[in-house]
This record gives C-alpha cells, structure tokens and sequence, in this order.
C-alpha cells in the first residue's frame, strides 16, 4: 500500500504533529468521505511507502529520519499572490524548504507542482513565463522533476470566479508554454510534465509520464500496483490510500478541488484533535471499522 498524504488536505502544513502521533502509535483511521460511517484503519507496518503532498514542506523536515518507508514529496510551487492564495506561505520559505528538503531524501523523489496554471489580466502568458524561469533557477540542482497542470471547473473555481477571472487558453498559449517551460526545464537539468492533461504539450519537449507511475512504484517498493481508477480515464497513477479529509486546509486557495465550503472549513478544523486517530472528529458508536490491507 501506498499512503498519499494527502490530496484532500495539506496535512503537512497543519497536522504534522497528528501524522506523527498517528505514525508512532501505529495506524491511522479514515472515514469515508461518500459513506460517513465507513472507516478504514490502516496500520503502518502495511504501508511500503508515503507520498506527501504539500504547499509548505517545512513542519515535517524535523521528522523525516523518524519514518522507514520510502518518501516522495509533491510540493506545490506556484507565483500567485494572496488573492488566489490568502494564506500560502512565504514562496521562498518553500524554496527554503525545498533545498532543505533534499539534503534528507534523493532529490529524484521530489516533484515540484506548478500547478494550475491559469491566465489572466494579472497572471498573464509573459507572468507565468518569467516565473517558471526564476524557479528553475532558484532550483536548479535541487529538484529533477516539475509537473504542470491547467485549471479545472471545480465547484471552488466556479464560486471564486470573480477572484481568479481567469482568460480561456488557446492553442496559441498552449504552445508558448509549451515552448518555453520545456526550454527552461531542460537549461536547468530538469523534466517537465503535464498531470491527467488533454493538452500533455509533448511536442513541445514535456515527457510523458504520471505523477506516480507504476514504473516509480516499483522502484520505490519493489512491489507492483494496480492503477488508481478512481481517479478516472485520464490518470494512470497507481492506486494509492488518501488518509485526508476533505475542507479542512486553512491555505483557502480559491482554485482548490478539496475545499468548497470555507465555513465547513472552519467547523472540520475546530473538531481536529491531535490525539484523536482521524483527522476530523473522533471514532462514534455507529462507525464501521475495517483493517484496509
């Protein structure tokens, strides 16, 4: 089993100190977020490795050398300000972080996100170019990989739509990214890719590949996994086990899938106990309880 933690909440960010908890006491519970009183327990001894995905690496770096299995780290690293994200924190506290970051774990094992890019009369093509450049930069012998993605309808984007008021991207745009990203990806030593992407922007010099392909799984595990079909036709990542919860990540990014209700926000952070085996809430008298393998 592979542990994402998490793409429904930056964990990292704001519960380090619950992860860890749940890491030494030895198994973490889960609740299904379409079937409330289903919960999966998942012990670590069956985990081969973790996945963590986060806006702010820096909670956890003091910890890394307390966990056995492989790591991999998918930081997202974007250059919007606070009106797309209100309380990211500092971006060269994630560089910070990052360069850090790779002084405990094979800098092969860290992908940065810049992820999603959309445009606008503020974030505009030329924005988006500089930016990716001055990260490579910033980067460079640090992170061998850097995935991109496009900005996708979710329920948040088209709530916060007067916030982002975002431009539809023609083809013309696609291909000076295209261009450009693979150009200052490559100057840098670096690999770039799109993520579950109809535009995947290969003929522009991007690599095929997913975000955690079975080829990575296995070289991470040495076991073999099958793809993740939840995520749907367009992901061909292996199946991994999320341990998050849904809107409970105070970053409050006005393009984010996993938060949708701020005020839900706020209600799941107030129930959040570190000594409580699951993120939000406690276990209740009427909750299912299966030993996830």
């Amino acid at each position: 089993m592979i542990l994402n933690v998490s793409g429904r909440c930056d964990i990292v960010a704001f519960y380090t100190d619950w992860f860890m908890k749940r890491y030494e006491e030895g198994f973490v519970d889960v609740r299904n977020p379409f079937y409330p009183t289903f919960v999966s327990r998942i012990y670590f001894e069956n985990v081969d490795a973790i996945m963590f995905c986060t806006k702010n690496p820096l909670p956890i770096l003091p910890h890394l050398s307390k966990i056995h299995q492989p790591i991999l780290f998918h930081i997202t690293l974007t250059p919007y300000k606070k009106d797309i994200e209100p309380n990211v924190i500092d971006k060269r506290l994630i560089i910070k972080g990052i360069k850090e970051l790779s002084k405990s774990i094979p800098k092969e094992n860290i992908y940065v996100r810049y992820d999603p890019i959309f445009i606008s009369d503020v974030y505009t093509i030329d924005y988006h170019i500089r930016a990716f450049e001055r990260m490579c930069t910033l980067l460079d012998g640090y992170v061998e990989h850097i995935i991109i993605s496009f900005l996708d309808e979710y329920k948040n984007v088209q709530k916060n739509r007067h916030i982002l008021k975002d431009h539809p991207l023609g083809e013309d745009e696609y291909q000076r990214i295209g261009l450009s990203f693979a150009q200052s990806a490559k100057a840098h030593g670096m690999s770039v890719q799109t993520c579950a992407e109809e535009h995947h922007l290969c003929e522009y010099g991007f690599i095929r590949s997913d975000c955690i392909s079975k080829e990575l799984a296995f070289q991470l595990t040495h076991k073999k996994y099958k793809r993740w079909n939840a995520r749907g036709k367009k992901c061909n990542c292996v199946e991994m086990a999320d341990i998050g919860t849904y809107n409970c990540c105070s970053h409050l990014c006005r393009y984010c899938y996993a938060n949708y209700d701020e005020s839900v926000v706020i209600k799941n952070m107030k129930q959040h106990d570190d000594a409580s085996t699951m993120l939000v809430g406690h276990l209740r008298d009427d909750d299912r309880v299966k030993v996830r393998k």
